[in-house]
């Protein structure tokens, strides 16, 4: 997480009642979540090795889900590295991403579920805040997400402006696709060059 989301909450006086993690790891974020006290929270991470330190990490505090999400419910199966402790894995092969950065590589794939959000059966109304990582990945976790995207408030997602992996959507298709719903991206911090963390904001 690029963006300092404990200064943005201030900036924009958010009001964060919960958060819906897509692609947590092994749960960082999840002190920053401790410090503004936000009560409820679900983490999706589908890797093996990754849900395995996210159990021990969060405990049985909140809902932990071994699930990648996106726009179709199937086994996908996961490009994988290690060099980056797993953040860097994706569901989409990795392209630029391999110039960029030549000392990670992809040595092995991994199935994994996935199930588009609105389909989960889960009492999502406690959450109007989503945090995204999913290396590329984004727009189809959105698009499987229409019917939620109605009633969140603030969204963090990575975005690209450069194809790091295959076929991933750049930040101006976001954008547009994002605006359909309302959200306004408000920050943005390009720390990765070619990618970078944003903040959309719902307009009401």
């Amino acid at each position: 997480m690029l963006l300092d989301l404990i200064g943005l909450t201030s900036k924009y006086e958010m009001k964060i009642k919960g958060v819906i993690h897509i692609g947590a790891h092994t749960g960082q974020e999840n002190k920053v979540y401790e410090q503004l006290s936000i009560p409820n929270r679900i983490f999706f991470e589908p890797l093996e090795s990754n849900f395995s330190k996210l159990s021990q990490n969060i405990g049985q505090d909140h809902l932990l889900i071994q699930k990648a999400l996106g726009n179709e419910n199937k086994t996908v199966e996961m490009w994988v590295e290690t060099a980056n402790g797993g953040q860097s894995s994706s569901i989409l092969e990795p392209c630029l991403h391999l110039d960029q950065y030549p000392h990670i590589q992809f040595p092995k794939k991994e199935e994994v579920q996935m199930s588009r959000l609105d389909d989960l059966d889960l009492d999502l109304s406690p959450y109007n805040f989503i945090n995204i990582d999913v290396q590329g990945y984004e727009m189809e976790v959105f698009k499987g997400a229409q019917k939620k995207l109605e009633t969140i408030d603030y969204l963090m997602t990575e975005l690209n402006r450069a194809e790091l992996y295959s076929g991933c959507a750049r930040i101006e298709e976001v954008q547009e696709y994002l605006s359909q719903f309302g959200f306004e991206l408000v920050e943005i911090s390009w720390e990765g060059v070619t990618w970078g963390d944003g903040l959309f904001i719902k307009n009401k």
